[in-house]
């Protein structure tokens, strides 16, 4: 249940140019970049996989795409294109919020989110960027990179450039996801039931997840949110059977970029 879910989730976020869920209609090119070279390429590690973003197959445009289940090694070369304004601020497919200044990039098929060095074959100019959403959904073109990318690779004038890819991390086989457990207006109550949390932790024999309290402010009023994880998706479904047993029933299971919302 909780994977199609998520299925059903990221399917609705891929970003295919022809939804509406868009405020502008058309894209447009971001406001300048004082100073490029602040803008670091992301460092490559191996991150889970999103719980999001990764159905085994979807369709955009009437064409039906996979993912690929491990991208370890992968290259490719075609066209690289990027994208702009209209989709800035609006969510990617594997859930995080798409950044024109930040070094991300969308790829039809790789599991997200996978790292990858993006070269051009005509200057030789090389960046890299962290793939976390779908597209592009255009006929050669084979990669879509922000606007930071863009301007990195010099092909923001010109729109395209031709390009190698090539995977220099993909991600764990298995994504991560939290629990929150509960959400109390008292801390004091918080603290408490994260001990009975911790409690019922010890005795499942539960692996590296721990719990903790996330704590906002909204019109005054303190919201205290007990949360556990990151725990392995294969181990959700047993952690959730625990703590129904233990009389905790009301939980709402989280992805990564729910956090700190």
């Amino acid at each position: 249940m909780i994977r199609l879910v998520a299925i059903a989730s990221s399917l609705i976020l891929l970003h295919g140019c022809a939804t509406s869920r868009y405020q502008h209609d058309t894209d447009f090119t971001p406001a300048p970049i004082a100073d490029i070279k602040a803008i670091e390429d992301p460092v490559p590690v191996s991150e889970p996989r999103s719980s999001m973003g990764n159905p085994s197959r979807y369709r955009v445009l009437g064409k039906d795409y996979s993912v690929m289940e491990d991208a370890t090694g992968f290259s490719e070369t075609g066209i690289a294109s990027w994208y702009g304004m209209k989709f800035h601020g609006h969510d990617t497919s594997n859930g995080e919020v798409f950044d024109v200044y930040k070094m991300t990039a969308a790829h039809k098929t790789l599991p997200l989110p996978s790292y990858v060095r993006v070269t051009r074959s005509d200057t030789g100019q090389s960046v890299v960027v962290r793939v976390n959403d779908r597209g592009p959904f255009h006929d050669g073109r084979i990669i879509d990179l922000s606007y930071a990318a863009a301007v990195k690779l010099d092909m923001h004038n010109s729109g395209t450039a031709p390009v190698q890819i090539e995977v220099l991390k993909a991600p764990l086989p298995d994504s991560v996801l939290w629990i929150q457990a509960g959400a109390l207006s008292n801390l004091d109550n918080a603290k408490r039931f994260q001990q009975e949390l911790e409690t019922i932790r010890a005795e499942v024999g539960a692996g590296d997840w721990t719990v903790g309290i996330h704590s906002t402010e909204n019109n005054e009023k303190s919201i205290h949110r007990v949360r556990i994880g990151p725990v392995p998706e294969p181990e959700i479904a047993p952690l959730i059977d625990a703590l129904k047993q233990n009389g905790i029933t009301q939980t709402v299971i989280l992805s990564q970029h729910q956090l700190e919302r």
